[in-house]
């Protein structure tokens, strides 16, 4: 997952590598996750034939878990399917979550799309100060208060924000997390999640809808772009340039309350 040298507090001089992944989600009126099988995401071309599964597949009327060798993950439930992928050593033009979810809607051109997301993740592990991982949220990004004085530890906080957009709704979490690492304790870190949200059930044309989904779909650079830089330079104070760290060296995401 690209990673970056990055200061969550400047005066410190703490660098810390940033670990990403991106997700899209696709919602649509009657989409079953039992249509979300390997033989007919490669029969219908929507990924390669030479795709070879990491884990044995879920697949039932209630969920669909395709995970593959490459890093790409496809998750489906009633009324939505998600293309997850880890950016590991990847180039913006390698990654191609885009590109499964453009031939995903080309596939199913009758469907009726309700709404799609963009969400990034953007995990900033603090290997040698963890207590820096809490003091960043309460002392950085919220005021002083005698809110913080409660208890026999310090507090612990997540922030939730929504911004209005000039093309969509955007929200942006801020949590503490746990880096999951083989064989390693696990580490602090700070985990910022975004969502770019695109409401498309007001729109009653059919084909503008789909239209209108291709569109988002496509901007997901942009929108990664803006992510980032709204993360490393509003909130890190940081305008360091994104690079990449092997996908070996951590569990990004695993289930559970660690990350």
């Amino acid at each position: 997952m690209p990673t970056s040298n990055l200061e969550a507090k400047p005066e410190t001089a703490i660098s810390v590598q940033a670990i990403e992944e991106i997700g899209l989600t696709i919602a649509a009126k009657d989409l079953s996750p039992t249509m979300i099988s390997q033989d007919f995401l490669k029969m219908s071309g929507i990924i390669p034939k030479d795709w070879e599964l990491a884990q044995q597949p879920v697949l039932n009327p209630n969920i669909a878990q395709l995970s593959f060798k490459n890093g790409i993950n496809i998750n489906a439930q009633p009324n939505s399917v998600t293309i997850t992928e880890s950016i590991a050593q990847k180039k913006l033009t390698e990654i191609v979550a885009g590109e499964i979810a453009t031939k995903f809607v080309a596939k199913l051109a009758h469907g009726d799309y309700l709404g799609y997301s963009f969400s990034p993740k953007m995990l900033l592990p603090f290997p040698n100060n963890p207590q820096q991982v809490r003091t960043y949220i309460t002392e950085n990004l919220l005021a002083s208060g005698p809110w913080k004085q409660i208890g026999k530890t310090p507090v612990q906080a997540g922030i939730n924000l929504m911004y209005s957009l000039e093309h969509c709704q955007l929200n942006i979490s801020i949590a503490e997390a746990r880096l999951q690492q083989p064989q390693k304790p696990p580490m602090m870190a700070i985990l910022f999640s975004g969502g770019f949200n695109y409401n498309l059930s007001t729109i009653t044309n059919s084909q503008e809808k789909v239209d209108r989904l291709n569109k988002a779909i496509s901007s997901w650079q942009k929108d990664f772009s803006e992510f980032r830089n709204m993360i490393t330079q509003k909130f890190l104070n940081s305008s360091a340039t994104i690079e990449t760290q092997s996908k070996e060296e951590t569990n990004l995401f695993p289930m559970g309350d660690t990350l």
